[in-house]
């Protein structure tokens, strides 16, 4: 009597998919990595002055670059998580939920790859 599941729920296969805790973590600790980021990159470019050939060259430095990636990266691999989230939580039909997630998982990676190859294309300066 350790399951408390009907047999129709066994046999539809509902219950966890085992993957709820580890979903909480990587969203908590991706928004841990996004707050110093957002505030070097906002104070960053306040500081400098509104000139694309100055911004061009600080993106260009090596640490820059990478902090820049890693922004990137961990913004839309947060988004991804929290539209996930939403998702499942106030789509009712499964097929359109699916559809919805298969689109935004899509977008997000779609974005960050554009990000990422912007990033690198000024950095190695192609």
């Amino acid at each position: 009597m350790n399951d408390l599941r009907s047999p129709l729920s066994k046999v539809k296969g509902l219950g966890s998919a085992r993957e709820g805790t580890s979903h909480f973590w990587h969203q908590r600790l991706t928004a841990l990595l996004l707050i110093p980021l957002v505030l070097w990159i906002g104070f960053g470019i306040a500081a400098l002055p509104l000139e694309h050939a100055i911004l061009v060259n600080w993106i260009r430095q090596p640490l820059v670059t990478i902090a820049m990636v890693l922004l990137i990266m961990a913004t839309f691999y947060h988004a991804q998580l929290g539209l996930q989230t939403v998702i499942e939580d106030y789509i009712a039909s499964h097929s359109s939920r699916t559809l919805v997630l298969l689109l935004s998982n899509a977008l997000c990676l779609l974005f960050g790859i554009i990000g990422v190859v912007s990033v690198l294309k000024i950095s190695l300066g192609a």
